[in-house]
């Protein structure tokens, strides 16, 4: 979990990740929630390509210049990025999409939104070399994260910046080798000789998950942006220098409200303990070694062809 230091290029780094979220990031998305205003299109911005440029900013190391075919930072680490700033939202009246930005479903009127938080992080592994690749080649894995720190609040305001780091070759995040192992083994290739025809969809990575707090992700980077739509403010709360050392880092706590009753039954009997109010609020490290990975289920196919969406029951709001 040590950086080679020999491909630590990149200096001046916080000032020069705050120029680039704020060039790259927050400027083009109060752009884009001003067009979409007008427009009526999603103002969401994908995030690959900026993650990226981020991931070589927090890193110190650059990129390979191969449009995401081949090694995303020149020390072959592996970055992927996830968004869930102005994910598109959906009516629960109408089942109308609607965007972040507004407050009420522009199709029925009603106010009744379903306010999504589910985007997540992708490996797509078809072959028993992507898995060698993913979990023996790459060394490293850096996860990127936009998010809203108050979104149970509904403040669309405040934004969120992560960085966490995966070492494939670490014994603290082995388990992420069998996460991704089970998917191949018991999901993708289940699937594929039951239905060759149709093409598994990809391991889905959640953040904040049991399998994400699991792997002993250790984070690298953190940043909160205030006033985010008007006059961004970033404040960076934290970051590991590049050529820190990251074994002896911890790692994110897991919250004991993710376990379910057998994991709390098998916790409160490692501890010794009599009432199962006694447990941790938090679990460490340690303690997830004797928790076990979850029956990861079925999985499913990618075969729901497109289907576009009606407008006639849409309200005529230009009258």
């Amino acid at each position: 979990m040590k950086p080679d230091i020999n491909f630590i290029k990149i200096h001046d780094n916080e000032s020069q990740i705050k120029a680039l979220l704020e060039e790259l990031i927050l400027q083009p998305r109060i752009n884009a929630l001003k067009w979409s205003k007008i427009t009526h299109q999603t103002p969401n911005l994908k995030i690959g390509y900026p993650g990226q440029h981020l991931a070589s900013l927090i890193t110190g190391v650059k990129g390979s210049k191969t449009a995401a075919r081949g090694d995303d930072l020149e020390d072959g680490t592996e970055v992927k990025s996830c968004s869930r700033i102005d994910q598109m939202d959906k009516c629960d009246d109408c089942e109308s999409p609607v965007a972040r930005s507004e407050e009420v479903c522009y199709a029925c009127g009603s106010n009744n939104i379903n306010r999504k938080e589910d985007s997540k992080w992708l490996f797509t592994i078809k072959s028993e070399r992507d898995l060698q690749v993913i979990t023996q080649y790459v060394k490293r894995v850096v996860l990127i994260l936009g998010d809203y720190p108050n979104f149970d609040k509904q403040d669309y305001e405040t934004l969120r910046f992560q960085c966490f780091e995966i070492w494939t070759q670490s014994i603290r995040n082995r388990k992420f080798k069998e996460i991704l192992s089970n998917y191949y083994y018991k999901i993708y290739l289940t699937n594929k000789n039951s239905n060759p025809k149709k093409t598994p969809a990809p391991k889905n990575f959640w953040p904040y998950s049991y399998e994400f707090y699991l792997c002993n992700p250790v984070k690298t980077f953190s940043c909160y942006v205030y006033n985010a739509s008007q006059n961004p403010e970033i404040d960076i709360q934290d970051y590991i220098k590049p050529h820190i050392d990251r074994t002896n880092l911890n790692s994110v706590s897991m919250p004991i409200e993710l376990l379910n009753n057998q994991e709390k039954l098998s916790l409160k009997n490692h501890l010794q303990l009599e009432n199962e109010k006694d447990l941790p609020s938090f679990i460490d490290e340690n303690l997830r070694e004797i928790l076990p990975l979850r029956d990861t289920g079925k999985g499913f196919n990618i075969n729901t062809p497109h289907v576009r969406k009606s407008t006639k029951s849409r309200r005529n709001t230009t009258k």
